[in-house]
């Protein structure tokens, strides 16, 4: 292809990654949905705006190996470390379970070859990262708890991809012995590992400090995409994933002191190449192929949604997690994620699948990440109905009032706290030094521990179900504080609650705007915006340095205050903020 055409190609990708990306922004979804669609729309097998495959590909090589290798960059162990066990442990399990599952639905169920059924196993085991971050950030749930228990698991899955791309060269490989495969790819891997890390202790640190003294940003961002692209040609010589280059080569960087700038000036590269990426996803999208076999499409989307909402949900009611949370976690990832074409991808170049199975992975892909959405609204929607309330209580059962007998309110005074994370525990530690006495109430096993570690009142449970708050003689607290990030808790909690003691006087916590209003209308008595609150100080503080009297700085507070919805605490309230 001539050069006119090259740039007239990539003029257009990004054009239209422009057009689907603010559609997406003003129908409020993921920006990649719009990526996804745009790309569907203006590809080979739709108006055919842009046919060279090959230009498209590399381009998405380049992205992919972009965005491994700034994963690396931002993961840490003590990432891993802060996720605790159903962050680990859970997520490899919910890998290993879903590929089983997947494997064996595709063999016994869709008749497919093993090769295929495997690589159907992996890549149903992948979530997407970019797609449930957008839709966690979007709903405010990022600091939930299965807020916090999706983003562990994502974490893991996007190493695992590594691994996963490993397993599926040895697929490949017919006529010879696996192990020894299995032993040469190990072999393989751990050289370029042992390279790496030489070169990033005592190479790759000298190399960026010499360019870095340059004080040219253009050399330094030309030396850390070369740096990538070399890893990532590195192993394909190996007969190695590009990802598993990048990736290790990001991880190295991680630990110099140019981590934060490498990071920061090949973000917006990443950004570029990675938009390509995702709409050259959508371009693989055979929209003839879906309405040839829309039976056939439909059938697996159902099995796989069934397989990764089930075992997501049941692994993480394993790990001591309510009903509710099981199922949010579940159905927020359920979807197929973006590292699952690339194992489609190879598959389709090692000859292993089929260029059918390989349309129906896209499809599939597409179609889960275009109703993950719309399946997490449903189930916020469905949360405070009656089927689903009385589930939610079938599946937690009254194992969490039993597990955790009824804490004695030896005084009307008590003050019970809902979540235990940084906010509730500056919470605990006043009203402890207040001399107030507290009780907290949260749904992660792991967070009451450490309460109890903090010697404060502890109870492990729901605090949005009504048998649990029962438990606890809400009826003769004095006041709640509500702590929980994400709004659909937090009205939960406060309709609990009120049930048992209309009289409880409600602090809650509050990010949204347009929560304000509909958390005021169920009784509560104030509310905090920990974001609207620093504003204000900070409001202040400015004034305050201009020379404002302290009379006329209150003055304008309170009108910001009225006009914003968030109530202004008392002075005896000061203690819980």
């Amino acid at each position: 292809m001539d050069e006119s055409s090259a740039v007239a190609s990539l003029a257009i990708l990004l054009a239209s990654a422009l057009v689907g990306g603010m559609i997406a922004h003003r129908l409020r979804q993921p920006i990649i949905l719009g990526y996804l669609v745009i790309g569907a729309a203006i590809g080979p097998n739709a108006l055919g705006w842009v046919s060279d495959r090959g230009l498209v590909e590399s381009v998405a090589t380049i992205g992919v190996a972009l965005l491994m290798f700034t994963l690396g960059l931002e993961v840490s162990v003590a990432q891993l470390r802060q996720v605790g066990r159903v962050g680990v442990w859970g997520g490899v399990a919910q890998i290993a379970l879903t590929a089983a599952a997947g494997l064996l639905i595709g063999y016994f169920g869709f008749k497919w070859t093993l090769a295929e059924s495997a690589v159907f196993g992996m890549g149903v085991s992948l979530s997407s990262t970019m797609v449930c971050l957008k839709i966690l950030m979007d709903r405010g749930e990022v600091d939930s708890t299965h807020g916090r228990i999706m983003v562990a698991v994502l974490i893991i899955q996007d190493i695992a991809i590594v691994v996963l791309v490993l397993l599926e060269s040895l697929l490949g490989a017919s006529g010879q012995n696996p192990f020894w495969l299995l032993a040469e790819a190990v072999a393989k891997a751990a050289i370029f590992v042992v390279v790496a890390v030489a070169a990033g202790t005592w190479v790759l640190p000298w190399l960026l400090g010499v360019v870095g003294g340059v004080r040219t940003r253009e050399l330094f961002l030309l030396t850390v995409v070369v740096l990538c692209l070399a890893a990532a040609l590195g192993t394909s010589v190996l007969g190695l994933s590009v990802v598993f280059g990048a990736f290790i080569v990001g991880l190295v960087l991680r630990e110099s002191k140019f981590a934060s700038q490498v990071l920061a000036e090949v973000t917006p590269l990443r950004d570029v190449f990675a938009t390509l990426f995702f709409v050259s996803l959508g371009m693989l999208l055979d929209l003839r192929f879906v309405a040839d076999n829309w039976v056939l499409v439909l059938t697996t989307v159902a099995a796989i949604s069934a397989i990764k909402i089930g075992l997501v949900s049941g692994i993480v009611r394993l790990f001591g997690y309510n009903g509710r949370i099981a199922v949010f976690t579940g159905f927020g990832l359920f979807q197929i994620g973006e590292f699952s074409f690339i194992l489609a991808q190879t598959g389709i170049n090692m000859g292993i699948v089929s260029q059918d199975f390989y349309s129906l992975i896209v499809a599939s892909a597409i179609i889960t990440m275009l109703l993950t959405p719309l399946s997490m609204g449903l189930v916020s929607w469905l949360h405070h109905r009656a089927p689903l309330s009385r589930l939610a209580t079938l599946v937690d059962g009254s194992a969490s009032a039993e597990a955790n007998p009824s804490l004695s309110v030896e005084s009307p005074e008590t003050v019970l706290i809902a979540g235990y994370g940084r906010v509730g525990q500056n919470v605990a530690r006043a009203l402890r030094d207040a001399r107030v006495p507290c009780i907290v109430i949260d749904v992660d096993p792991e967070v009451t521990y450490k309460a109890r570690c903090d010697r404060v009142p502890s109870v492990y449970g729901d605090a949005s179900n009504i048998h649990v708050l029962s438990s606890l003689d809400v009826g003769r607290m004095k006041a709640l504080v509500v702590t929980y990030s994400d709004p659909l808790s937090v009205m939960a909690t406060v309709q609990a609650a009120l049930k048992l003691n209309p009289q409880l006087r409600i602090v809650a916590r509050v990010h949204r705007q347009e929560d304000v209003g509909r958390i005021e209308r169920l009784g509560v008595v104030e509310l905090v915006s920990p974001e609207y609150e620093a504003s204000v100080e900070l409001v202040r503080r400015i004034l305050s340095a201009e020379g404002w009297l302290h009379g006329d700085i209150a003055s304008l507070v309170d009108r910001l205050r009225a006009s914003s919805g968030v109530c202004e605490l008392g002075p005896q309230d000061d203690m819980v903020t």
